[in-house]
């Protein structure tokens, strides 16, 4: 069957524009509920001002990050015999950055309007339509996410003239802008949430979102610029990287792209097949009789799954030619990896789930067993999401190197295939986020009904609606730090060839990889030890954020009569202005590490070293990632399970010291664990866009002698 492809192409770019025009109603149909109350209006329009003036700032900053690297990508990658062209480099590092940014900000700005309208929705005292509705504002961020990076992946792809390479500013750009808005929105939600817990919780011994918190109202614009904006740019830069480095991949193994003229192009077909299959799944989002608010999101989640596997197999059947059964069986493992990584995190994460009430469980015993059981928790985490990974490689590599026709490589098909296995699990991509964002926007209804003191009825809606947000929130970390383990191996595959290619194609023979050679050695021990070094800064930055609202807090309740009774106001804006400043000022050095880190390891030691250096991040990456953010979600519905009336509910010693764990556990889940994503792609990224660079310009080579 003869297809043609600009007509493919146009169909992808209709996809793309799809996406956004639905989000564009989702957000139509959001705005027109009503607000509220006076007092609930008064309190959202604080949070959104906080959570722009945040942005604001963030963007800013980045915005003076990106000018230097545009230039230097300009003038240092400048070689007009390169493949990589480096206006044409620069020019996607822009449009990857701005497309993040703006897919951040997009999901934010509904977010902080559609918390206090699913408050007031919540006033009906009806459960189902006040999830619908939290749903539906979080679905726009979703699909402006989709949107926006398949109409930026596309947009290159044919203004380039499908030069895969000159795609890689694309997604450092996105990379980049990422890191930013994981780790500056990360230090901002956590900075605050710690510190208004610290003294309102264990200190005043208040209920979280107490309106006589001063820290309260920066919290809840924690929750958007952390989990909403940050998120959303980390899954922009997921989609992205994933979609490229399949191509990148496919584009470098020339057996492949030459018998296989769909395979460059075949990554973004499924990406835009992913947003019909999320289209068609919004409407099973509702809950049946007797159902669970998690099970009406399951739902929505199950079908896009199935609808998105039905469309691979259709078109790996019409695009692959006789290949088409190992391309589709690559393309399920991938779903079938995604699948197990979010079921796992939902259960080590899940209110009620063995390893949530053994935490609170522990919790009898003091705050020292609390973090004892939590860490254990976490730490059991990683083995399923490891092997779910591992079985994945191994099996969409087996059927690919089985598929291969003659005439190409099965080691390259094999290769090919875990790429199709990690972009296969964008198809779930627009869901996962709008699941994802559903938390936020319901930890703020949550917060909104407490502070506006609506009645019981509604807060009988937004506490479940808050308790199931924090494990849809722990889902997508755990889908992200997946996702972004495998597209991370398909960029060092790509890394590998990219570097063959700068030297004549005569490439690094396999023992150059082994493990007795000293400079893949010396990779490994730096990447390994990368996360751990570049988390301890984040980590120490909470706690500085924290400490600076704790103060503030403290002095505020000396000084201001009255706010203990009721009867004197809190300041709201001096806390939202210190986390603010203190989260803008700490993202720089984390930053920096993860830009220089790679640059410095190949400009010294050279291409070898480098390839070590993007094992070691993946391999320590993965483990550390989940550990943190799955304890971290463990910890917090730890403390909410007794908060539900068991082991003694609130105010109880078991509570004071789940309290301490959710506390640790914030750091970890919200702003150490999800900057780890960004940092392997980002040194993965960088690594391929200075490959012939430091190919031909490394110290070691220099003083050695050594080629490879």
């Amino acid at each position: 069957m003869t297809v043609d492809v600009a007509l493919v192409e146009a169909l992808i770019f209709l996809a793309a524009i799809a996406a956004l025009a639905v989000a564009g109603l989702q957000t139509y149909l959001v705005f027109r509920e009503d607000e509220g109350t006076e007092k609930m209006k008064s309190i959202a329009k604080a949070i959104r001002e906080g959570a722009e003036a945040f942005l604001t700032r963030e963007y800013k900053t980045a915005a003076i990050v990106g000018v230097v690297l545009t230039v230097l990508i300009l003038v240092g990658l400048y070689t007009p015999s390169d493949p990589m062209f480096s206006p044409h480099l620069a020019l996607g590092f822009v449009v990857g950055t701005v497309g993040s940014a703006l897919a951040g900000y997009l999901g934010m700005y509904v977010s902080v309007r559609a918390n206090v309208r699913t408050a007031g929705v919540a006033r009906g005292g009806k459960l189902d339509p006040a999830m619908r509705f939290a749903f539906r504002g979080g679905s726009v961020t979703g699909l402006s996410v989709a949107g926006f990076a398949l109409l930026g992946l596309v947009g290159f792809y044919v203004g380039f003239g499908g030069n895969i390479m000159e795609m890689v500013g694309f997604i450092f750009g996105a990379s980049l802008m990422s890191l930013f808005a994981r780790v500056g929105g990360g230090i901002y939600t956590k900075g605050a949430d710690v510190g208004a817990d610290l003294v309102g919780k264990v200190e005043a011994g208040i209920p979280e979102d107490d309106p006589r918190n001063p820290a309260v109202i920066a919290d809840n614009v924690g929750d958007n610029v952390g989990d909403c904006a940050g998120m959303a740019a980390d899954l922009f830069e997921t989609y992205v990287v994933t979609a490229v480095s399949t191509m990148l991949l496919a584009y470098l193994l020339a057996d492949v792209k030459n018998t296989f003229a769909w395979a460059v192009l075949f990554p973004l077909i499924i990406s835009a097949w992913s947003i019909v299959a999320t289209l068609v799944a919004f409407p099973f989002v509702r809950m049946s009789e007797g159902g669970t608010i998690m099970g009406a999101l399951y739902k929505g989640f199950i079908a896009t799954v199935v609808v998105g596997i039905a469309g691979i197999g259709v078109l790996s059947y019409l695009l692959m030619g006789p290949a088409w059964v190992g391309v589709f069986v690559a393309g399920a493992v991938g779903l079938i990896v995604m699948i197990v990584i979010v079921f796992s995190t939902d259960y080590y994460t899940g209110t009620g789930r063995r390893p949530v009430t053994s935490i609170a469980e522990a919790a009898q015993r003091g705050a020292g067993p609390v973090v004892i059981e939590g860490m254990s928790v976490g730490l059991e985490a990683a083995l399923v999401p490891a092997l779910a990974i591992v079985g994945g490689i191994i099996t969409s590599y087996s059927v690919m190197y089985l598929a291969a026709p003659a005439g190409v490589s099965p080691v390259h098909f094999g290769l090919y295939g875990i790429g199709l296995a990690a972009a296969s699990m964008l198809s779930a991509t627009g869901m996962i986020i709008s699941i994802d964002a559903f938390g936020p926007i319901t930890d703020n209804a949550g917060g909104i009904a407490e502070m506006a003191e609506l009645p019981k009825e509604a807060r009988e809606i937004t506490d479940p609606l808050d308790a199931v947000g924090n494990t849809t929130k722990a889902v997508t970390k755990g889908y992200a730090v997946g996702s972004a383990a495998l597209g991370a191996l398909v960029l060092f595959a790509a890394y590998y060839q990219a570097a063959s290619a700068a030297v004549g194609g005569s490439g690094i023979a396999l023992g150059d990889l082994a493990v007795n050679q000293p400079l893949v050695i010396v990779g490994l021990l730096i990447g390994a030890t990368l996360p751990f070094f570049f988390t301890a800064f984040l980590m120490r930055a909470v706690g500085t954020a924290a400490q600076a609202v704790v103060e503030e807090v403290r002095r505020q309740f000396r000084t201001i009569k009255g706010i203990m009774e009721g009867t004197g106001k809190p300041e709201y804006g001096p806390c939202v202005d210190i986390v603010t400043k203190t989260a803008i000022s700490e993202l720089a050095l984390p930053a920096a590490i993860a830009v220089i880190t790679p640059l410095a390891v190949g400009f010294l030691l050279g291409p070898i070293a480098v390839s070590g250096l993007l094992f070691g991040v993946i391999l320590s990456g993965l483990p550390l990632a989940v550990f943190m953010t799955v304890g971290g979600g463990a910890w917090d519905n730890g403390k909410k399970y007794i908060e539900m009336g068991h082991f003694g509910g609130k105010k109880s010693e078991p509570h004071k010291a789940a309290v301490v764990g959710d506390t640790v556990g914030d750091a970890t889940k919200d702003t150490a664990g999800p900057a780890i994503n960004p940092l392997i792609k980002v040194v993965n990224t960088i690594s391929i866009l200075f490959v012939t660079l430091v190919v031909s310009h490394n110290l070691f080579g220099y003083l050695s002698g050594l080629h490879w």
